[in-house]
């Protein structure tokens, strides 16, 4: 059975940290990439890290680029997300997911799997 379980969410102040894991199981987890999502509400789902296994590359968008830092432990078959310095508009689910092949992209379609997202709140 394929599953991505994510955990860490929470709240927290601004300024503050958190870091989030996705645990993979079922899937051959070298051959893809696990991208990190979010959903405020009212709002669309927004793609923010991605991380390729097999080589380690990354990508961070633009909003989050300096402050978060998403990375992997192969052998545990989990992927981090690291969240410094947290803002009031990074309040959302965060989910994680699983893309077939080596690229990121943050077109939702391409992911084959989804976890079922942790809360994250921050307040000023």
């Amino acid at each position: 059975e394929v599953q991505l379980v994510e955990s860490g969410g929470g709240s927290v102040q601004a300024g503050g940290s958190l870091r989030l894991s996705c645990a993979a199981s079922g899937f051959s987890f070298d051959d893809y990439a696990i991208g990190w999502f979010r959903q405020a509400p009212g709002k669309e789902r927004e793609g923010i890290s991605c991380i390729r296994i097999r080589d380690g590359s990354t990508y961070h968008a633009d909003s989050v680029k300096g402050r978060f830092t998403i990375s992997s432990d192969n052998a545990k078959k989990t992927v981090y997300l690291q969240m410094n310095n947290l803002k009031p508009e990074d309040t959302a689910v965060y989910s994680c997911a699983g893309k077939y092949g080596y690229y990121c992209s943050d077109a939702l379609f391409l992911y084959d799997y989804w976890g079922q997202g942790t809360q994250v709140t921050v307040s000023s």
